[in-house]
């Protein structure tokens, strides 16, 4: 198969063990030559599988950007302020970080369906119980919600580890990524705007059961197609940091905290901004515009995107202009103008989230691309906790925000991948 020789994407499938690929792999004799122009999402959605592997996990994964708002509104609802009910949606961010990384260890050592349908049985029971009980009693909601976080299903690690076994070659797989961090923009779209209507048609408490029925059902279908049932992990070594191993993973995931911490902080300071302008419209537009600039920028990424794998200095200046994008944000304004200048970051995270990846793909010991992915989702969502949790307190002000940016940018600027050997 062609995807058999390619260099800088990992082996997902049984294959002896090697060595770690460095960041700017040498480029096979014999291997096909690169393609004059990057493969569009189009070419990517032709392949066997590809779509429908990529729908099953976006709804599974929709959960994700349903239940933070639904926490906020719930706990409102039950008489909390929003500094509480943001640290229980803050909480659900903390969760993931802890368990997906051990289902996407599970995964690589067991292969995928166990983790996906032990992930949805603990999400949909969490969720179920908390939309009956409601958020009244805070530390058994919190105990729900722990639980709900925790066992959020592998889906991106999954999908990540299955892009080389279903497509050609290392072009197809990048173009593959920037798909995947695009359409995950429809999760953070779609989820908080499609709560905020079920939350004021029916309740919030629908709106929790409407994210557990969500889960069950995209991981059930992604884990009934034929490469999610047959796929393995390549052997792995058995060492101490494992996928943290490489000195130059470990820049690169605090970076993706600090970028996890600006959409964190966002969701608060959305709802923040509707209320001190009087804007209701806002607190669910202004997430959606973000993401909808998200598949914008993904779009354009994939038209424009370099031939060869990403180099560092893609990282520096794409942390720059995300942080450039964020400063005009500090001074007062009025709320359509708010929401027309959260296009430009918004434009710019899906390349910066894009690029990160494949960066960490690249770094990635062989027999570890689930675990990966996990660890990445895991500092995302840490970051959005931390974003969360201090932007509630803090009245939801853009500060906050711009200075997770800098940290995030700053961190970029340092070496994030290893010296060319």
């Amino acid at each position: 198969m062609a995807h058999a020789q390619v260099r800088d994407v990992p082996r997902t499938t049984d294959a002896p063990a090697r060595a770690p690929q460095p960041f700017f792999p040498p480029v096979a004799a014999a291997g096909p030559r690169p393609p004059s122009t990057p493969p569009t999402f189009l070419d990517v959605l032709h392949h066997r599988y590809c779509g429908r592997l990529l729908i099953a996990s976006v709804t599974g994964r929709l959960s994700l950007g349903m239940v933070p708002v639904a926490l906020i509104l719930a706990a409102q609802a039950d008489g909390h302020s929003l500094a509480s009910a943001s640290l229980l949606a803050a909480l659900y961010g903390i969760a993931p970080a802890l368990g997906l990384p051990l289902l996407g260890r599970l995964a690589d050592q067991r292969g995928l369906l166990l983790p996906c349908y032990l992930g949805a049985a603990t999400v949909a029971s969490a969720l179920a119980t908390l939309a009956l009980a409601g958020t009244t009693h805070l530390p058994l909601a919190a105990l729900r919600v722990a639980l709900a976080g925790a066992g959020c299903p592998p889906l991106e690690g999954a999908l990540r580890s299955l892009w080389p076994s279903v497509l050609p070659d290392a072009a197809h797989v990048r173009t593959a990524y920037t798909l995947d961090s695009s359409t995950q923009q429809i999760v953070y779209a779609t989820g908080p705007a499609l709560t905020i209507a079920i939350a004021t048609w029916l309740s919030p408490a629908a709106a929790l059961a409407l994210a557990a029925t969500v889960t069950v059902a995209g991981t059930l279908a992604f884990a009934a197609t034929p490469p999610a049932r047959t796929w393995r992990a390549a052997p792995r070594r058995r060492e101490r940091l494992g996928v943290l191993r490489p000195p130059a993973m470990r820049p690169l995931m605090c970076s993706l905290v600090f970028l996890g911490a600006t959409v964190g902080a966002l969701d608060v300071a959305t709802i923040a901004a509707a209320d001190r302008q009087d804007a209701s419209w806002l607190a669910g537009t202004l997430p959606a515009a973000f993401s909808a600039a998200g598949l914008l920028g993904g779009v354009l990424f994939a038209r424009f995107q370099p031939t060869t794998a990403p180099r560092p200095r893609h990282l520096m200046l794409l942390g720059a202009a995300y942080t450039a994008c964020w400063l005009l944000l500090l001074t007062p304004l009025p709320a359509p103008a708010v929401l027309l200048l959260t296009l430009l970051p918004g434009t710019v995270f899906v390349p910066l989230l894009t690029v990160a990846s494949l960066t960490v793909t690249a770094l990635t010991p062989p027999g570890t691309s689930t675990e990966a992915v996990g660890w990445t989702s895991s500092a995302i969502r840490l970051g959005l906790a931390g974003g969360t949790a201090l932007a509630g307190p803090l009245n939801g002000h853009f500060t906050v925000l711009l200075t997770a940016v800098a940290g995030c940018a700053l961190l970029l600027s340092a070496r994030t991948a290893p010296a060319p050997v």
